[in-house]
């Protein structure tokens, strides 16, 4: 097992800071923004940076910034979205320790054109899904 992500519910984060943990620990739920980063240090591992939490590109790039900075490993990940949703977090994907961008394959339709997946690897966006 490389990675166990978030094993509590949000607010809870509290009791990890005294349980020794041989996996990594991610924090999903309780990571939203920059701002959310200070309580997750000596608790987590690595927190799993969603565009979708974040508000954007620009707020997800600074987090993943103070994130390293703080010492926390980058998870890129995503809610259910389209391929136009995930091409962004391809951005902070190319930063990560772990990447779940598997939003469209789990979408009974995906846009045309979308991202392009081959088994568990997830190709660069092209030029006319995202610019």
């Amino acid at each position: 097992m490389a990675l166990v992500e978030q094993p509590l519910p949000a607010g809870q984060d509290e009791i990890l800071a005294d349980i020794p943990h041989p996996v990594p620990i991610c924090a999903d739920e309780s990571a939203h923004d920059t701002a959310s980063l200070a309580a997750l240090k000596g608790r987590y591992d690595a927190v799993n940076i969603k565009l979708d939490k974040t508000g954007g590109l620009t707020e997800a790039l600074i987090m993943a910034e103070q994130a390293q900075k703080l010492g926390f490993e980058i998870m890129a990940g995503c809610m259910v979205g389209t391929s136009l949703a995930m091409a962004p977090a391809v951005l902070i994907g190319q930063i990560a320790s772990y990447v779940d961008l598997d939003g469209p394959l789990l979408l009974a339709y995906d846009r045309s054109p979308g991202l392009i997946y081959d088994g568990s690897k997830l190709m660069s966006p092209t030029p006319d899904l995202w610019g």
